[in-house]
């Protein structure tokens, strides 16, 4: 089964072809519950201005998507699941299946602290845009951030 997008704002609209379900749910459900921007076509879309449109249903072969006919044949082929997809978006992140873990460790020596969470791992220091940027865009290699606190001394 694929999924086929459509956000569209005035007369403007952008559409993607055969997505998986995971790529789905990183790239437009979970951004969309969000309301942050999604990147599709060669702009970015604001939910709050505009419309969504998820049809699942068969892939499409290069054939049915050339001629601009693919969203045609994706309707004819397939069933509307905005509403339940978004659903389904909205019940995973309540149990907490989506998404990095957060975790915030309070210490007296945030250097130590850190020097121990990462002996022996390999690990880079990267800037907060970095870090922001890599959890907007769902990168699926991201499992969790950690935020270590200096205490304030006593």
């Amino acid at each position: 089964m694929a999924f086929h997008v459509e956000i569209s704002g005035g007369i403007t609209h952008a559409r993607s072809f055969n997505l998986s379900a995971e790529e789905l749910g990183r790239t437009v459900i979970q951004p969309w519950i969000d309301k942050r921007s999604i990147d599709l076509g060669d702009r970015k879309w604001r939910p709050e201005e505009s419309e969504l449109r998820i049809l699942e249903g068969p892939e499409l072969s290069n054939p049915e998507l050339s001629f601009g006919q693919a969203w045609a044949n994706a309707e004819r082929r397939g069933e509307f699941g905005t509403e339940r997809m978004l659903d389904e978006g909205v019940q995973e992140r309540r149990e907490g299946t989506t998404g990095p873990a957060g975790i915030v460790i309070e210490t007296d020596s945030a250097v130590q602290t850190l020097a121990s969470l990462v002996s022996g791992q390999r690990s880079q220091s990267i800037d907060m845009d970095t870090l922001r940027a890599r959890i907007d865009n769902g990168d699926p290699s991201v499992a969790a951030v950690i935020l270590v606190v200096q205490r304030p001394p006593a």
